[in-house]
C-alpha cells in the first residue's frame, strides 16, 4: 500500500506553460489524479490551493526556477513535488551540458563548476549566450566536421539543425532572437550519426524511490518530421546502485554511470538545486572518424516523456511491496492506433496542436537476471 502523506492536503498542478496543448494538459491532469492516489490524497484545483487547509504537493508542468519564490508556496524539498526547481533558467535546460567557450560571455548565474564535475558524461561540444559567440564556438567544431546546433528550449527532438559549414550557420542565426539567446542560451556541440538515446532517470513519491534505464523511439508526426514517439524502460525500486546491479550491456552500464555523474555534478554546483524526478538523455552515436561517442544530451528535470511510466512503475511498486523491478513503457502514435489489451490510456483525440494523437502507457513483468 502506498505510504499516507497526512502532511499533504492535496495535489495542485501548476500550469507554467501559456497555453499548454490539450494533450499535454489531458496527460498531466491524468498524472495528478495517480500521484494524488500515491499520497493518500486528492486533487485540489490551483485556485482554491491557497485557501486550503494543510501544506499541498505540486505537479508542475516545467522546471520551477526561484526557490524563493516557491518556497512561499511550501516546495522546499523533493518530498513537497514531482520535478525540479533551480536558481535560474538556463539550469532548466540543455545549456548545462557544455562549458562556455574561452572568452565568452556568460549569463547571470553561470557556473564553470558543472561542466568540471561532469567532463566524463559530456560531448564536445558548447554553450554560448551570444550570437556572436555562436560563431566563435562554432569556428572551433567546425575544424572537426559538422556540428548540431540546438535551441535549448525546444523539446521531442524539434529544433536542431545540423550545420556543415558557417553559410548554414549564418542562416539560422538570423533567425534567432538574441535577447532569448542572451537569458536561456544556446548550444553547438559534435554531431554523432548511427545514434542511439539512452533514457535513464530517477524518481521518488510517497516514500518509493525508482530507477530507470530505457531507450526512446521516433515516430513522425502529421508534417512528417521525427519527433519523440515514447520510451521502453526498465525500471527497479531504489536507487542507481541497485539498477547497476542488473546484467546490463556494456553501452547501458555507461549510460547510467554518466547520467549519475551528470547529476551528482548537478547537486555539486547548482545551489538549491531540489529534484523528484530526474531524467537524462544520454546518446550514444558514431563521430565523423567512425568513434564511439556516448554522452548526456539533456537534462529533464519536470514532467516528462516517460513520466507516464514512471508513475504506472510507482503504482506497481507500491501495490506489492516485494516487488523489485518491472518493465514500464510510454508510447505516442500519430494517427489512428488499436490500443493493446494491457494500454493505460493518458490521451487520445483530435488535438489543436498536433493533430490526432494518442497517448498511452503499459507496466508488464521483468523477466531477466
Amino acid at each position: 500500500m502506498p505510504r499516507i502523506d497526512k502532511a499533504k492536503a492535496g495535489v495542485v498542478l501548476l500550469d507554467a506553460r501559456d497555453p499548454t496543448p490539450p494533450h499535454e494538459r489531458a496527460v498531466h491532469r491524468n498524472l495528478a489524479a495517480r500521484l494524488a492516489k500515491l499520497l493518500g490524497t486528492q486533487v485540489v484545483d490551483e485556485d482554491d490551493s491557497a485557501t486550503a487547509p494543510g501544506k499541498m504537493y505540486y505537479l508542475p508542468t516545467d522546471t520551477l526556477i526561484n526557490p524563493e519564490h516557491y518556497r512561499t508556496l511550501g516546495i522546499e524539498s523533493e518530498d513537497d513535488f514531482f520535478g525540479g526547481m533551480v536558481s535560474h533558467p538556463y539550469m532548466a535546460t540543455k545549456a548545462i551540458s557544455h562549458p562556455l567557450p574561452a572568452g565568452a560571455t556568460a549569463t547571470e548565474g553561470w557556473t564553470d563548476e558543472f561542466a568540471i564535475q561532469a567532463a566524463g558524461a559530456l560531448l564536445r561540444g558548447y554553450t554560448v549566450f551570444s550570437l556572436a559567440d555562436a560563431r566563435m564556438a562554432a569556428d572551433l567544431l567546425l575544424i572537426d566536421g559538422p556540428l548540431r546546433l540546438k535551441l535549448v528550449r525546444a523539446t521531442a527532438g524539434r529544433g536542431q539543425f545540423v550545420i556543415a559549414n558557417h553559410n548554414e550557420l549564418d542562416a539560422i542565426l538570423s533567425q534567432l532572437d538574441e535577447e532569448e539567446i542572451s537569458l536561456w542560451g544556446l548550444v553547438l556541440e559534435e554531431n554523432l550519426t548511427d545514434v542511439q538515446t539512452f533514457s535513464v532517470g530517477q524518481v521518488t513519491v510517497a516514500g518509493i524511490t525508482a530507477s530507470y534505464y530505457g531507450t526512446q523511439q521516433l515516430t513522425r508526426d502529421h508534417d512528417g518530421e521525427s519527433v519523440y514517439g515514447g520510451s521502453d524502460l526498465v525500471v527497479v525500486r531504489g536507487d542507481y546502485d541497485q539498477l547497476l546491479q542488473l546484467q546490463l550491456d556494456e553501452e547501458i552500464r555507461l549510460a547510467v554511470t554518466q547520467a549519475r555523474l551528470y547529476e551528482q555534478a548537478a547537486y555539486q554546483a547548482f545551489h538549491g538545486f531540489v529534484a523528484s524526478r530526474r531524467n537524462y538523455d544520454v546518446a550514444r552515436g558514431l563521430d565523423r572518424r567512425g568513434k564511439a561517442r556516448s554522452g548526456v544530451l539533456e537534462q529533464s528535470w519536470r514532467i516528462g516523456g516517460a513520466s507516464s511510466a514512471e508513475v504506472l512503475a510507482l503504482e506497481a511498486f507500491a501495490a506489492d511491496p516485494s516487488l523489485q523491478r518491472v518493465r514500464a513503457s510510454t508510447h505516442e502514435v500519430f494517427g489512428d492506433v488499436e490500443l493493446p489489451e494491457d494500454a493505460t490510456l493518458f490521451y487520445q483525440g483530435d488535438d489543436s496542436e498536433v493533430g490526432r494523437i494518442s497517448k498511452f502507457a503499459r507496466v508488464r513483468a521483468y523477466d531477466h537476471p
